[in-house]
């Protein structure tokens, strides 16, 4: 989400929220889980509410999901490697930017703040880059209907990340 966004927690315009997800699309299902605890953090502090009210599913969930809903193969597992291990390393690179984030003096100023969203992104993008190349290692040693399969999972999500009817 965007810096203010997280800031913000509720009070934040749900346009801003839609345009967002909606450029994510897909990358919902496989984007590092640890921006979305950053989320929680912050607006735990800045609501009142509870960390251990917000409930996230791990990487290691997100992972498993993903597997099973593409029907991975045993012939399989040695393409899912690599995309599995993209899911953890974006994972730990977003935890340490959020480690390196919450040690910085709050509140930034707009133009900190900006470039804050900045580094969240390029490491978003970054980490996309790695994913995509490892899925589509995995995804060209499909067979067509497990192709099919593929799109169907990532359209599901990209849908639901618009905000969408799924």
């Amino acid at each position: 989400m965007f810096p203010n966004t997280i800031r913000r927690g509720a009070d934040a315009p749900r346009k801003q929220s839609l345009a967002f997800t909606a450029v994510i699309g897909a990358s919902l299902l496989v984007m590092p889980l640890a921006a979305q605890a950053q989320v929680a953090m912050r607006t735990s502090m800045h609501s009142g509410a509870s960390a251990s009210m917000m409930k996230h599913e791990t990487v290691e969930q997100r992972i498993t999901m993903l597997h099973t809903s593409l029907k991975i193969t045993p012939s399989e597992e040695a393409q899912w490697a690599p995309v599995a291990q993209a899911m953890r390393d974006n994972e730990a690179s977003m935890q340490k930017l959020i480690a390196e984030t919450n040690a910085t003096p709050h509140p930034l100023n707009a133009v900190d703040d900006l470039r804050t969203y900045e580094r969240f992104t390029q490491a978003h993008v970054n980490g996309l880059k790695t994913l995509i190349s490892s899925f589509e290692t995995l995804y060209q040693a499909m067979p067509d209907r497990q192709k099919m399969l593929a799109d169907q999972v990532f359209r599901k999500f990209s849908a639901r990340g618009a905000g969408r009817a799924s």
